[in-house]
């Protein structure tokens, strides 16, 4: 009998995958993102910073970026240590097969060289997972980790399922195996965004970390809840939530101009306010609401002319989009009974 089990997919899963896939498909029409090296070192950067701050560390992004260019800093040895390691595995993503148990082990020993007794190898004793006096999660014990780790491989791997599903599954299941003796988070985390990548290889240039980072407390809420319930669907919404939002607040490209429908819809929200899908559909006389989205939602979302009203939760029925400062500078637009303010220091 396998312990790992295919996840509901719930219509909210869906709904997160396909506004996903929307903003990935407004990304990667500016291909040029993927191969900017600023853009690169700049996501490693604030990918590491986060994800090792999540864990304790307390450097800012100033002291990673002095490290990155080999620069003296004054920080606790252990942190400067998780940095340099951390930075070591990110710069080796684009090498790893996330199919490849080995390339884990690898992973794991870069991550985690001078910091653990035995980096790169699965532990031999009992771990769980303590907040204060409170346990919330005991992993199985350390003689099933080697065998659970090739099932949940062969699992992953194996799935006709969506990569954003199937990545957040591996790192659910990954740190309820807990096969380390340290440095599970890290790597649960880095190794999501390797199966992402090899699935959209702008990814390499997302980081995701920060925004968890973000949204710590709820990132343990939802593996804990995942834990109470027996099966990760919590996590994977979650998840979705996360790398949804780390899309949305990427600095869009400036080469974007506002086509003709995206107009129409910045001057209704002028007009009206804060709008749903729904109202929108109405106002313009649209019946498509795939073409809304494509032609005017996702655009206006991906230059920032536009926000979500309830930005944690953007599948949500109540949602609705409005102006942003930078909608209303496009024509001069104001939201409706609001008085257009003057902004002699906006950024060119």
């Amino acid at each position: 009998m396998s312990n790992f089990t295919l996840p509901a997919i719930t219509p909210e899963m869906l709904d997160l995958v396909e506004h996903i896939g929307e903003r990935l498909g407004a990304m990667t029409e500016h291909t040029a993102m993927q191969k900017d090296l600023r853009l690169r070192r700049i996501s490693k950067i604030r990918s590491v910073q986060a994800s090792l701050q999540i864990e304790g560390n307390t450097m800012t992004l100033d002291q990673v970026t002095a490290i990155l260019d080999g620069k003296h800093v004054l920080a606790a040895p252990r942190e400067i240590q998780e940095i340099r390691n951390a930075i070591e595995a990110y710069e080796q993503l684009e090498k790893w097969n996330p199919a490849s148990r080995s390339d884990l082990l690898t992973a794991h020993r870069m991550l985690m060289k001078g910091l653990v007794d035995n980096p790169g190898h699965y532990r031999n004793g009992s771990v769980g997972i303590q907040r204060g006096k409170k346990i919330l999660h005991v992993a199985p014990p350390a003689h099933l980790v080697s065998a659970l780790m090739k099932e949940l491989f062969d699992f992953i791997h194996g799935l006709d399922m969506h990569p954003l599903i199937s990545s957040c599954v591996f790192h659910y299941e990954f740190e309820f195996i807990h096969p380390f003796s340290d440095g599970n988070g890290r790597l649960g985390r880095l190794w999501q965004t390797l199966i992402l990548s090899r699935w959209k290889p702008v990814f390499t240039v997302i980081p995701i970390e920060s925004v968890i980072r973000d949204h710590q407390k709820e990132y343990y809420a939802a593996l804990n809840r995942a834990n109470r319930e027996v099966h990760p669907g919590s996590f994977i919404n979650f998840m979705l939530r996360i790398i949804l939002q780390t899309l949305q607040e990427l600095q869009p490209p400036d080469t974007a101009s506002v086509t003709p429908p995206v107009r129409t819809m910045l001057r209704l929200l002028s007009e009206h306010g804060p709008l749903g899908n729904r109202e929108i559909l109405t106002h313009l006389r649209l019946k498509d609401r795939r073409r809304l989205r494509e032609t005017y939602i996702t655009p206006a979302l991906a230059a920032r002319w536009i926000e979500y009203t309830i930005p944690g939760k953007p599948t949500s029925r109540h949602q609705q989009y409005r102006l942003t400062q930078a909608g209303m500078e496009i024509s001069d637009l104001q939201p409706a009974g609001m008085k257009r303010r003057s902004h002699p220091m906006l950024s060119t």
